[in-house]
């Protein structure tokens, strides 16, 4: 196997792993947003939703980020994204208490 394209596989699966993340989260956006549609709740429902498409985007952005840090050539001493996880750590707690809170009421 070409050195080459050993570097490019764990940029890949990262950012397979990522993406398949924030699509999660956008998938649960989507469900908020749609059973929100048929409650007529008002506009503050839509917020569990709009955290939910926040956080899928942040979680692609971080993905389109890592894809570049692990193809760097060559690759950086320091790769770990501890930022980035607990920012998106936080966000899904948000995210499962406003949620949670939404749906209780």
């Amino acid at each position: 196997m070409s050195n080459q394209f050993a570097n490019t596989l764990p940029a890949e699966r990262t950012v397979l792993a990522w993406t398949r993340t924030s699509f999660a989260f956008l998938a649960n956006g989507a469900l908020l947003a749609i059973k929100d549609l048929h409650a007529h709740t008002g506009p503050t429902a839509f917020i569990p939703a709009l955290l939910a498409t926040a956080v899928a985007l942040g979680t692609y952005v971080i993905a389109l980020r890592r894809q570049r840090t692990l193809q760097q050539q060559p690759i950086p001493a320091r790769i770990t994204p501890r930022r980035q996880v607990y920012a998106i750590g936080a966000a899904v707690l948000i995210l499962i208490i406003v949620t949670t809170f939404a749906q209780l009421i």
